[in-house]
């Protein structure tokens, strides 16, 4: 059957015309987690005909036959299907934005951040206490992305990126740059006696995945051929590349930031001093409709001042 209704000459004013009650959408998605309009109109305490007025209502509005009606019994439609998904995701976040200003009173409130992950657990975390002592009504949730993402399908506030200024849609704060360092366990350049930057085509490389041509970019700069090199093995985050290193896997090249505890213990050595400035840098990015929620503010406050 067409999933397609004629669209109404004149729908019903409620904002812009392409978006549906609040009312519509809660009848909707909870007949279409029931499959039951009776079952809906009790939940939502309602008659059944208001229920089934309320979708036919949705159903005229944006044009798309969103549930099938056989005698007693209602399925949902494939675009009916897929709709329920997006429509049950934008109720919730309704509701867990207006209990989070409830319970913070506009004040404060929860930031979702999504992290790099070694960022986060090397530099961001060790930082925290001073935040939450400056902004104790702000809670933060944590999650881990190591590529950009869509802000509106994930539901995160901001995240820390690191790359180039590019997120359409979003602003970007640079936060710092970053000094690359070879290191290796004291075990390893012993056994392979690295004294100087041509050593490394004797040893394997680790390898860290999001930065796929860091050792090229190292190798280059030394004057020395990436393709006399020993490719290693691969790692997702550089935490393990630095596990690996002290391990005595291979030589890694990582941001010195990230391994001064494993420096300062003597468990991992910088083998000869060539570092090198990536060209690139870590960057707080948030969308542009959010940057007047107070926990965001709070937040862009606080780290750029940390990073200055």
């Amino acid at each position: 059957m067409n999933e397609s209704l004629a669209p109404r000459s004149q729908p019903p004013s409620q904002g812009p015309s392409h978006l549906p009650s609040l009312g519509a959408l809660a009848a909707f998605e909870a007949a279409a987690r029931h499959l039951s309009f009776t079952r809906a109109a009790e939940e939502l305490a309602l008659t059944q005909g208001a229920v089934s007025r309320q979708v036919a209502g949705l159903e005229a509005q944006i044009g798309v036959r969103l549930f099938e009606r056989v005698r007693q019994r209602v399925t949902l439609t494939a675009a009916g299907a897929a709709y329920a998904v997006e429509v049950r995701g934008a109720l919730r976040s309704l509701s867990a934005a207006t209990l989070n200003i409830m319970a913070f009173r506009g004040a404060g409130g929860v930031l979702n951040l999504a992290i790099l992950p070694t960022f986060g657990t090397r530099w961001l975390i060790p930082r925290l206490p001073r935040f939450t002592e400056a902004h104790p009504g702000v809670t933060i949730n944590f999650a881990t992305r190591v590529r950009p993402f869509d802000f509106a399908r994930e539901g995160h506030d901001a995240a820390i990126h690191f790359g180039e200024p590019i997120w359409p849609g979003a602003k970007l704060h640079r936060l710092m740059g970053e000094e690359i360092v070879p290191v290796a366990s004291t075990a390893l350049v012993s056994r392979h006696r690295l004294v100087e930057p041509a050593d490394v085509l004797r040893v394997p490389l680790l390898q860290q995945a999001t930065r796929p041509r860091a050792w090229e970019q190292w190798l280059g700069e030394a004057g020395l051929d990436p393709a006399r090199a020993t490719p290693g093995p691969r790692f997702e985050q550089f935490a393990m590349v630095a596990q690996a290193a002290v391990a005595g896997l291979g030589l890694a090249i990582v941001p010195r930031f990230l391994v001064e505890d494993e420096l300062r213990a003597g468990v991992l050595v910088i083998p000869f001093d060539r570092p090198s400035r990536s060209q690139e840098a870590y960057w707080l990015v948030y969308p542009e409709e959010k940057a007047a929620l107070p926990a965001v503010a709070a937040f862009r406050e606080w780290l750029l001042a940390e990073t200055a």
